[in-house]
């Protein structure tokens, strides 16, 4: 009895530090199902040689060593996971196809519950957030991989600089240099996209924007869409490398290649910090609606600046836990929609 108390309370005690060390191994990885591998693996580690563990860390650092090392190795391969523009250049409208790259290619989305642990801090909780939005998660992944954990241990968790040469079995010196280093990376790489303004709970204008874009979006209504497109806006479409650039080519490819999707209905979501949505498109096989794509937006200055769709629908929507079907409302079925 007393071992079984034990192996609970040991079970209880690591487990609730499964969220943030989700959000360190994705901020690692570039990769949802990845990060949850590599937390199981870490945890399972931890577990197994609790008994070497001998107090001289907290238990939060032991662990976030072991899952350092975890996605360290994980990282030897060498794959940058990233967006479609981190690949291509954007694709004119004319000239539009749809040309899937493999899984490992693309950085993945990630819900918002899976990864921001809560806290009553709202500037940690904005620094969380800002961490996982998709610009900057994408820089990260071009950062060699011991300089990217000392940047998020550094910049996003606030560790100290000794306490991450301890964790890295390093000095002091080598960890500011390493951290020096990434920022350098990191500014090069500044885009509109790292600027995306995002309010908790979201202010009233940007209610707003997102209710005009679900109204566009369900009707749509690319003139209304049109409008709530910044100019320089971008849409991408994993695992497809094709992206477009513009009001117009984003609009004109909806309204083309695009078609099918006229008549879905948009479910909100979180993810990466951002406003999201689950898209069901009409399934005419079958009636209702069948899910299509996670639409992840960045929003600057009061328009969309970024429209972001993950159409692996298999492993996104059981990611988010949202239904693989939605019925058809009564009035779409006397519309024959």
């Amino acid at each position: 009895m007393a071992d079984g108390t034990v192996t609970t309370e040991l079970d209880s005690a690591l487990e609730k530090h499964r969220t943030e060390l989700t959000g360190y191994c994705y901020r690692m990885l570039g990769s949802s199902f990845e990060a949850e591998d590599a937390v199981q693996d870490t945890l399972v580690r931890a577990w197994r040689s609790y008994d070497k563990f001998e107090g001289r860390s907290s238990l939060r650092s032991w662990l976030y060593r072991i899952a350092t090392n975890v996605c360290l190795d994980m990282l030897t391969a060498g794959n940058k996971r990233a967006r479609p523009m981190d690949l291509t250049d954007s694709t004119p409208l004319a000239q539009a196809a749809l040309s899937p790259r493999p899984d490992h290619t693309w950085l993945e989305p990630m819900p918002d519950a899976r990864v921001l642990p809560s806290t009553a801090d709202p500037a940690e909780a904005a620094v969380a957030k800002e961490s996982v939005r998709l610009a900057f998660m994408a820089a990260l992944q071009q950062l060699p991989p011991k300089q990217r954990a000392v940047l998020i241990l550094r910049e996003v968790l606030a560790w100290r600089a000794s306490e991450v040469a301890e964790l890295l079995g390093t000095s002091v010196a080598s960890v500011n240099s390493a951290l020096q280093r990434a920022r350098a990376t990191l500014a090069e790489r500044a885009d509109r996209a790292d600027d995306a303004a995002v309010s908790d709970p979201l202010d009233e204008e940007q209610r707003k924007l997102l209710d005009r874009y679900v109204a566009a979006f369900e009707g749509y209504d690319m003139t209304a869409l049109t409008a709530l497109l910044h100019e320089d806006a971008v849409m991408t479409m994993p695992p497809f490398d094709l992206w477009l650039a513009g009001p117009g080519d984003i609009t004109g490819f909806m309204a083309t290649l695009g078609a099918p999707c006229a008549h879905s209905r948009l479910v909100p979501v979180r993810a990466n910090g951002l406003p999201a949505f689950a898209q069901y498109k009409p399934d005419p096989g079958a009636g209702g609606h069948a899910p299509w794509a996670v639409q992840v937006l960045e929003i600057s200055d009061g328009r969309i600046t970024g429209f972001h769709c993950f159409l692996d629908t298999k492993r996104w929507f059981p990611l988010f836990d949202l239904p693989l079907r939605l019925e058809a409302e009564p009035d779409e079925v006397e519309k024959g929609v």
